[in-house]
């Protein structure tokens, strides 16, 4: 396993991050196919044995309910000092008035909660899941800051959102003296590169590192296009993500194929190597219900890719209308 910076910032991360959301109790909310959490143990012991030390959860993942899982799993499994946890907020927790959002006192109500559920003193990166319009920005940033200066959180980030509003935040934490975004989890992947137009150049700009969610499309670039995994049949979200241009998405899909038969690796391990190797991004996050994803994650990183063979991979991209967010 490499590690790197996450962005110019002084935290240090694998170059895979293993993403959470499959671990979780399937009761305990929205994802029908996540895994219970004897099933989801495997997973991360696993992950930690490959050098991965970077996880990436978030408080409405299963109701909370991942952040337990992962969280007892690290405690067994790991050394906290030694690993590095990002978590998000900004999903509804609960009904009524401020039960979701970037308000400050959702926000101050929430990170007390992710600490509980994690079984930890701070985690190493909280991150916002979405822009909220109806908060001030400078509500939320401050409220961040704060987060930070009590020693509940070491760094934030933040996730999808359009490159004017990332910028906006930045300003007012500049403007007042508040902490700086360190990072941005985005939708990045072959048939999905719009972020390449203004979000990546401005991370790139300012230092922010880039940690891509879905990078292998939700599978979609793993396997033939007409094929199907019990995810993608009952993932409501995952459903809207990627029903633009699909003629030219399945022959980018046919091109990773192409080159994967070529090299002799399986198809996942081409997609993800594509994104590890863009510019702006630092950790690619990577979801895993086999024990072979992780296997394969982490062998993306030591493959280098030719120019010949990037330009196979991105040929038949076209414009996309942003999607995630």
């Amino acid at each position: 396993m490499e590690y790197t910076s996450l962005g110019n910032s002084g935290l240090e991360i694998s170059a895979v991050t293993l993403g959470c959301m499959s671990y979780g109790e399937p009761d305990r909310g929205n994802h029908a196919w996540s895994l219970p959490e004897e099933q989801s143990r495997p997973f991360i012991r696993r992950a930690l044995e490959l050098g991965i030390t970077t996880f990436d959860t978030a408080n409405v993942y299963s109701n909370g309910s991942s952040e337990e899982i992962v969280g007892r799993a690290l405690q067994d499994f790991a050394t906290r000092e030694e690993i590095v946890i990002a978590t998000k907020v900004h999903g509804v927790m609960r009904p009524g008035p401020n039960g979701g959002g970037l308000s400050r006192g959702h926000i101050m109500e929430q990170i007390d909660a992710s600490l509980r559920r994690l079984g930890t003193d701070y985690v190493d990166l909280y991150q916002i899941h979405r822009w909220d319009p109806r908060v001030p920005i400078e509500e939320t940033m401050e409220a961040l800051h704060d987060v930070v200066k009590s020693g509940k959180a070491r760094y934030i980030g933040a996730s999808s959102m359009f490159a004017w509003q990332f910028a906006t935040a930045q300003h007012a934490a500049d403007l007042n003296g508040w902490t700086r975004f360190v990072s941005m989890q985005d939708h990045y992947n072959l048939i999905n590169r719009e972020e390449e137009r203004e979000m990546h150049p401005y991370c790139l700009d300012q230092g922010v590192g880039v940690l891509p969610w879905s990078p292998l499309a939700r599978g979609k670039l793993t396997r033939d296009w007409d094929a199907s995994s019990s995810r993608s049949e009952t993932d409501e979200f995952g459903k809207t993500l990627y029903i633009q241009s699909e003629d030219s998405d399945r022959l980018v899909a046919d091109a990773v194929a192409s080159v994967a038969e070529a090299r002799g690796v399986p198809r996942a391990q081409v997609a993800l190597a594509w994104v590890a190797q863009q510019p702006a991004v630092s950790s690619p996050i990577v979801g895993a219900t086999k024990l072979s994803h992780l296997d394969d994650a982490v062998a993306a990183v030591e493959l280098d890719l030719t120019d010949a063979e990037l330009a196979v991979l991105t040929e038949h991209y076209v414009p996309h209308s942003a999607a995630g967010f």
